[in-house]
């Protein structure tokens, strides 16, 4: 593990990241996402995330709802009514959190439909038609992509694209069972990788940004209302401070030339994210490493 985090520690330094980058950042998984940890709850989780961001001065930050975690966890229901208290507003990630590369078009379309009934009464009289992809899938087929974005279209949707990812979600499971185990130097180890790692991204993803473009994009945050990242959130704002960050709201991201197809599925599709961008131009580039820690075996 320390071989792994001494290399990943090396990148923070190796690549900084341009100043004045602009983020909109997002939260998927509302109102309930990977394991909890021992002492705490999702009302808690929450509370610490709202009140970081709005120590940073982020402005609202889109809270991504999976309506199936109101009924099979119920104690973290009062969670979205926390989000818009706070002044954020809410969009669709799907009822049950259903991946379109796994199921039909039909069957994806009616959980997407299900998922509006925790959304709507908590967002009336705002527009809160913005869908995320459940695990960024958009269709394992060319139609079956082009007949989700006719159904987004017909209802009126326009698509959370993400454009910013340090995958936050692999640290939220490993740090519950290191909290259970009580392995602090563990959780210290978690710590510093997953400032390395979101470090790294901002350097990764301008580095994208300015092949295809010669500047950044404005730039989409996906993170995941997990314990780990509420941990973390104060401490992951204060470097983004330190690296020239500025927050813009989501609507006013994806003006941003980049994401005229998300903004409006009835456009022909074009690629959802930088790396896709570049592929599409045969440019190639080395993948961002999302592996930093084998989270999958720590504190076991």
């Amino acid at each position: 593990m320390k071989k792994l985090f001494l290399a990943a520690a090396l990148c923070l330094f190796a690549a900084p990241a341009a100043a004045e980058m602009k983020i909109a950042i997002t939260f998927d998984d509302l109102p309930s996402h990977a394991m909890l940890p021992e002492g705490t709850t999702r009302v808690e989780i929450a509370a610490k995330i709202l009140a970081a961001l709005k120590a940073a001065n982020t402005g609202p930050v889109y809270g991504f709802v999976n309506g199936l975690r109101l009924t099979d966890d119920p104690p973290s229901a009062p969670v979205l009514r926390l989000w818009r208290d706070a002044g954020f507003p809410l969009a669709n990630h799907t009822y049950s959190h259903m991946s379109l590369n796994a199921h039909t078009t039909a069957e994806w379309s009616a959980d997407t439909l299900k998922g509006e009934a925790a959304i709507a009464p908590l967002m009336t009289g705002q527009d809160w038609h913005w869908l995320r992809y459940p695990y960024l899938a958009e269709g394992d087929t060319l139609a079956k992509h082009l007949e989700a974005r006719a159904f987004l279209a017909m209802h009126g949707y326009r698509i959370a694209a993400v454009t910013m990812s340090f995958d936050d979600y692999q640290w939220n499971d490993a740090y519950a069972r290191c909290v259970a185990k009580k392995d602090d130097a563990t959780v210290a180890t978690m710590e510093a990788a997953f400032l390395t790692a979101a470090d790294a991204s901002l350097a990764y993803y301008h580095n994208l940004s300015m092949q295809l473009f010669g500047r950044d994009i404005a730039y989409v945050l996906l993170m995941h209302l997990g314990a780990f990242d509420a941990r973390m959130m104060p401490r992951l704002l204060d470097l983004y401070k330190t690296r020239g960050v500025s927050y813009l709201p989501l609507e006013e991201a994806e003006r941003d030339p980049f994401y005229a197809a998300q903004l409006d599925p009835r456009l022909p599709p074009t690629p959802a994210n930088l790396e896709q961008a570049l592929l599409a131009r045969g440019v190639s580039f080395i993948p961002r490493n999302v592996k930093v820690l084998p989270f999958d075996t720590l504190c076991k």
